[in-house]
C-alpha cells in the first residue's frame, strides 16, 4: 500500500486546517468502508489521512424537529436505519439506509462518506489495462462499448457512463434533502441534487465540494409525503448488492388523487437523479395502475441503452410503478 502520514482531528475546525494544510492528497477518514478499499484497489493514494471519528459534533441526529430532520455527517447507517421516528415517519429515508450493504458495513459507515462513495463500475476499480477517464482522466472510458450491463442509462457523456452507485442520496434527493459544509471560507449549503456532478469532460471531479470542506451536517424539510414513502430497490440478490434499478418516491394523497409526487431514480444514472417530469404528470390524477406506468416511462424516456443494459429501461420503468403503488398503499 502507498505510504501515507496520519492525524486525528478532535473538532470540524481542525479538520478543515488539516485538509487545507495537506492539499490535494488528503483524505478524511469516518467510517472508512470506502476510503480503504480504493486505497487497497489503488485507485486511492492520499499523501495524508485525517481520522474525524473523534468529532462528537457531527455523530448525532434528530428526527423530532417540526421543520427538519437533522444527520451529523458522522451518523452511523445502522441507527439512522433503525430511528423509529424515522421508520414510521419516513421509510423511505431508512429503508435506502436498511438496503444498502451488509449490517456490518452499515454499522461502521457514516451518512457523510456514503454520500460521497465512489462509483462501483469494474473499469474504474480494475487499473490497468482498463481506460477510465474518472480514474485517469483523459485515458478513455473502455466502459462505452464494452460490458455495460450495469452501467448509467441516464447522465452518462462521451467520457464517462459510470453509475452513481448509493441508496440514501437517491431518497434525499427525492425529499429535497440539503447539506451542510465547513471549509476555510466558513460555513454553507447545498441542495443533496446539487451534490454530484455530470461527468461531461471531468468525470473524475465528482462531486461540486472542494477539497478542503467537510459534510458536517444533512437536513430534510418536514414533508406529509414523508409517511406514505418507500425506497423500492432491485438487485441481482436480496441483499448486499447494488441496484440495477432503485426508486424513491413519495406522495401527499387527497384520497386517491395524488396532490404532490416526489420520485427520484437510483441505479440507472450517473448521479441520484430526479424525475420531475413524471412527478407533475401524476399532480392531479388518480393513483391508477395506468397512471404510475406511465409515470415510470416518463421517468425513463431520455434513457440511452448501450450494448448489454436495455433491460433495465423496462426494470426502471416497473420499478417506480411498484414504488408507486407501495407509497400509495402507505398514505
Amino acid at each position: 500500500m502507498h505510504p501515507f502520514t496520519y492525524t486525528r482531528a478532535a473538532t470540524s475546525e481542525q479538520a478543515v486546517r488539516a485538509l487545507a494544510a495537506a492539499g490535494p492528497g488528503a483524505r478524511l477518514l469516518a467510517g472508512g468502508t470506502t476510503l480503504y478499499d480504493l486505497m487497497k484497489l489503488g485507485v486511492e493514494r492520499p499523501s495524508h489521512v485525517i481520522d474525524i471519528n473523534a468529532v462528537q459534533e457531527l455523530s448525532g441526529f434528530d428526527t423530532s424537529g417540526p421543520r427538519e430532520l437533522v444527520f451529523g455527517g458522522l451518523s452511523r447507517m445502522s441507527d439512522v436505519a433503525a430511528d423509529r421516528r424515522l421508520v414510521e415517519g419516513y421509510p423511505a429515508l431508512s429503508e435506502a439506509l436498511w438496503r444498502a450493504a451488509s449490517q456490518q458495513l452499515r454499522n461502521m459507515a457514516s451518512l457523510g462518506g456514503n454520500l460521497l462513495q465512489r462509483t462501483r463500475c469494474p473499469y474504474f476499480r480494475g487499473g490497468a489495462p482498463f481506460a477510465c477517464n474518472k480514474r485517469e482522466p483523459g485515458s478513455g472510458c473502455d466502459a462505452i462499448g464494452g460490458i455495460d450491463r450495469g452501467h448509467a442509462l441516464l447522465g452518462g457523456s462521451r467520457s464517462c457512463i459510470a453509475t452513481y452507485p448509493g441508496d440514501f442520496a437517491v431518497a434525499l434527493v427525492a425529499f429535497d434533502g440539503e447539506i451542510d459544509v465547513l471549509g476555510p471560507n466558513g460555513a454553507r449549503s447545498l441542495p443533496v441534487e446539487q451534490l454530484h456532478r455530470d461527468p461531461g469532460d471531468t468525470p473524475h471531479v465528482e462531486t461540486s465540494l472542494r477539497p478542503d470542506e467537510v459534510i458536517t451536517r444533512i437536513r430534510v424539510p418536514a414533508t406529509r409525503a414523508g409517511r406514505a414513502s418507500t425506497y423500492h430497490k432491485i438487485r441481482d440478490r436480496e441483499s448486499y448488492a447494488f441496484a440495477l434499478a432503485s426508486a424513491a418516491v413519495g406522495l401527499e394523497m387527497d384520497g386517491d388523487v395524488v396532490r404532490q409526487a416526489r420520485i427520484a431514480l437510483g441505479g440507472v444514472a450517473t448521479r441520484p437523479w430526479r424525475a420531475r417530469e413524471a412527478e407533475e404528470m401524476l399532480r392531479g390524477r388518480r393513483l391508477t395502475g395506468r397512471a404510475a406506468e406511465e409515470a415510470g416511462r416518463i421517468a425513463m424516456r431520455d434513457a440511452q441503452p448501450g450494448s448489454h443494459n436495455e433491460f433495465r429501461i423496462e426494470l426502471a420503468r416497473r420499478t417506480v410503478a411498484d414504488a408507486l403503488t407501495i407509497a400509495a398503499g402507505r398514505a
